[in-house]
């Protein structure tokens, strides 16, 4: 008799242990699934909010690009002697200070076109200091020359780093 009783216990509580584990997976899944959307709208809010912030940075970072391209630095920035070791120094404070008043901006882009930025100002204050040993002796006018001959031929570094700031904001859009 108790063996008849066991399995008719059993025989209820199967059905329902049964429907139990079903709940529990879809209940399970069911809020696995509200929460990536919730998450996925958090973040797309917080995307549509961002996006003009990250705008700026690269408009910010176009403008540095646009100021220390030696093209226009040279002349934009004039010898205010005639000493190539005076005007060396003042290109290339005007290039760091370019820098660090967008130094903060690399925090909206991509690391690598940050390294781009860098290594576009690391470059062109190199050039700078070539042109200020080549033509040492020389006058500041003289090795403005030079730097300018010298990237006739070539696309200056900054070019190259707004190609690809390009690039990456037409992949932002």
């Amino acid at each position: 008799m108790e063996i008849e009783q066991l399995i008719s216990y059993v025989a209820f509580l199967l059905p329902a242990i049964v429907v139990g584990i079903v709940a529990y997976y879809f209940f399970k899944g069911h809020t696995a699934n509200e929460e990536g959307r919730r998450r996925y709208l958090i973040q797309k809010e917080a995307q549509n909010k961002l996006l003009p912030t990250r705008l700026q940075a690269y408009e910010r970072l176009t403008l540095l690009l646009e100021r220390i391209d030696p093209n226009k630095l040279l002349v934009r920035v004039k010898p205010y002697s005639e000493s190539v070791e005076d005007y060396e120094r003042l290109l290339i404070k005007n290039i760091e200070q370019e820098f660090e008043h967008n130094i903060t901006q690399q925090i909206y882009v991509s690391l690598e076109c940050w390294n781009l930025i860098q290594a576009a100002k690391n470059a062109t204050i190199h050039v700078i200091r070539q042109g200020a040993m080549h033509e040492n002796g020389n006058t500041a006018n003289t090795m403005q020359e030079w730097v300018l001959r010298h990237f006739m031929e070539e696309v200056t570094p900054s070019q190259k780093a707004l190609t690809y700031v390009k690039k990456e904001v037409g992949e932002l859009l």
